[in-house]
């Protein structure tokens, strides 16, 4: 299944469970959603359904795989197309440390024979694409060269998309956190990728938050993914999903709701509680009059009342149009 790479809601650890995902499709039906990073042993050991189970609404989904083990990958790849996944994406940016130790995520930008060996493990068992996320560099990598190194290394294996993160990872001495916002956004490395090689797919990511900078942005390469201002205002996703000129979508934040409001009732059924399917939609109403209350609302009554979706009909009598 080919898919446009136009718009994509980054991966977010902690963030972009089912139930997010299932939400954001309901305002956009393009946007491509990823899961959160899933890492290999956790899929071949853990409880399987829990961790990559997800509705057959949320297509296009692209699963997000953590490893450097290329035969724990090609496995955990081929029982990602069997759960239906659209799309593989192998993990070369996560700068936490605790990935050091497991030698995935951006520690892997030092060894893209590695990665390679990756990504051709995985193709081999599978028919559904398989991409990389990325950042431009590690620690003291610091020139364009090195990062077109690792892209040219990978991509001899085939794989022809590249979702860059166009920031370095510094794994000694800052934080996750710091990670994702104290190292400065370098868009020139994606664009002069794109723009060397443009029969490449090229995706960027990092500080995107306007509609405007998406704009700019598609002029350089084929894509945006947009993590945190999505999770903030969701209903930017809409407004993205216009700008990138996808068929146009009749549902208001109301319709939205209501639609999610069904699904958690299905999902308190299956012995879920609001209190955490609540999460996605606090940032609905961003924006408008009220969305302080609606939010405050949820966060104060979906613990108290797990099972009660009126909470959701409830809060939204706070905003104001």
């Amino acid at each position: 299944m080919s898919h446009s790479h136009k718009l994509a809601v980054a991966p977010m650890l902690d963030w972009t469970d089912r139930h997010c995902r299932y939400f954001h499709r309901l305002i956009s039906d393009q946007v491509l959603l990823y899961t959160e990073m899933v890492t290999a042993p956790a899929i071949l050991l853990g409880d399987r359904d829990k961790y990559i189970g997800f509705s057959n609404k949320e297509h296009p989904v692209a699963i997000q795989l953590g490893g450097s083990n290329s035969k724990e990958l090609a496995s955990c790849a081929r029982i990602a197309e069997d759960y239906g996944y659209d799309e593989v994406n192998l993990n070369v940016g996560c700068p936490s440390d605790r990935v050091q130790k497991g030698r995935f995520g951006a520690c892997l930008m030092k060894e893209p024979e590695l990665v390679a060996e990756c990504i051709t493990a995985m193709q081999q068992v599978v028919n559904i694409p398989v991409t990389v996320k990325s950042r431009i560099g590690v620690d003291d990598q610091e020139s364009y060269e090195a990062f077109d190194h690792f892209i040219q290394t990978v991509r001899q294996t085939g794989c022809d998309t590249f979702i860059i993160h166009a920031r370095k990872a510094y794994l000694k001495g800052l934080s996750p956190k710091q990670n994702r916002h104290i190292p400065p956004l370098q868009y020139h490395f994606p664009y002069r990728l794109k723009k060397d090689h443009p029969e490449l797919k090229v995706m960027i990511n990092g500080g995107v938050n306007t509609v405007e900078e998406a704009q700019k942005h598609w002029q350089h390469c084929d894509g945006v993914m947009i993590g945190r201002a999505f999770w903030n205002a969701p209903w930017l996703i809409r407004e993205m999903h216009d700008a990138a000129g996808f068929k146009n979508m009749n549902s208001g934040r109301d319709d939205v709701l209501k639609a999610y409001l069904d699904y958690c009732r299905l999902q308190i059924n299956e012995g879920n509680s609001l209190h955490w399917l609540i999460r996605p939609i606090l940032g609905l109403y961003h924006g408008m009059k009220g969305n302080k209350k609606f939010k405050s609302y949820l966060v104060t009554e979906a613990p108290r009342r797990k099972t009660d979706v009126s909470v959701l009909n409830e809060a939204r009598t706070f905003v104001q149009p």
